[in-house]
């Protein structure tokens, strides 16, 4: 069983960062491509980034050019999203979504993180 524990939101200010987390654990061979979505209330959830296996890709939403960046950590089994510039309209519930592939079976799922709000004040 593979597990993804989203963590870093909270409540911040216009103009101002935060740094989310996910950490991957449990019967991991490896993960491919890591996504960060989003979904603010009302609304549909939308992707935000991504990134592929050792880094080497990564693609934005437009919205958030510029000012967000993913990164991980394949060694920790970890992705980063830090977000920069802050704006009152990137408060959502942030989830973390992963394509691993599992020890033993050596097969490729999808695995959903369970959220971190971030709400940024105007």
């Amino acid at each position: 069983q593979v597990q993804l524990l989203d963590s870093g939101g909270g409540l911040v200010q216009a103009g101002g960062s935060l740094r989310l987390s996910c950490a991957a654990s449990g019967s991991i061979f490896s993960i491919n491509i890591i996504r960060w979505y989003r979904q603010a209330p009302g609304k549909q959830r939308e992707l935000v980034a991504d990134i592929t296996r050792g880094g080497g890709t990564t693609n934005y939403a437009d919205s958030v050019k510029g000012r967000f960046t993913i990164s991980r950590d394949d060694a920790k089994n970890t992705v980063y999203l830090q977000m920069n510039s802050l704006k009152p309209e990137d408060t959502a519930v942030y989830y973390c979504n992963a394509d691993v592939i599992a020890t033993g079976t050596r097969v490729l799922r999808n695995y959903w993180g369970q959220g971190t709000q971030v709400t940024v004040s105007s």
